[in-house]
């Protein structure tokens, strides 16, 4: 199973993609699609193009996205959705089964405690993935993403194998 984790952003949306075989995960690669353009429409097809050529190079089978917290800043949320909605299209254009993970459960996956800060979430990616080289703090949160979704579907399965046992 290959994850692309995606962690939304409207100036840099942080991406990250993982190969999970059993329990054993390996970094593919990871990256930052940075905006351009003068309004926010151009903005949103510079995330989507960028978005869809990183789907079409390293094909993944599943997607995960962080899902958005509501702050004091109510535009800032609204922009930061509409790039959110980027990060959902673009893996469904594909045909991905996409998975939504709030802030806190992809940080307690990763590093064990829910608030942990962006630097002790790199440390860990470091960890998971030694020698990988990480584009930014967006990309090793992506990875973080990816990570949460793995474990996520491998519960999954070995819950449903042992329902079935069981049946």
């Amino acid at each position: 199973m290959r994850v692309i984790g995606i962690d939304p952003g409207l100036r840099t949306l942080g991406w990250g993609v993982i190969q999970a075989d059993g329990s054993r995960l390996t970094h593919v690669a990871n990256g930052l699609c940075r905006s351009a353009g003068e309004d926010l429409g151009a903005r949103l097809l510079s995330l989507h193009d960028q978005l869809t050529e990183i789907i079409a190079t390293h094909a993944p089978t599943a997607a995960a996205v962080e899902q958005t917290f509501v702050n004091r800043d109510g535009a800032g949320t609204l922009k930061l959705g509409q790039a959110r909605g980027i990060a959902m299209l673009v893996p469904a254009q594909a045909g991905l089964p996409i998975g939504e993970y709030a802030p806190n459960a992809v940080k307690k996956a990763i590093v064990g405690v829910g608030h942990a800060d962006k630097q002790q979430v790199a440390h860990m990616i470091g960890v998971h993935f030694p020698g990988a080289k990480l584009a930014g703090a967006d990309a090793a949160d992506a990875l973080a993403i990816a990570i949460c979704h793995a474990h996520h579907l491998q519960s999954a399965g070995r819950l449903q194998a042992a329902i079935a046992r069981a049946s």
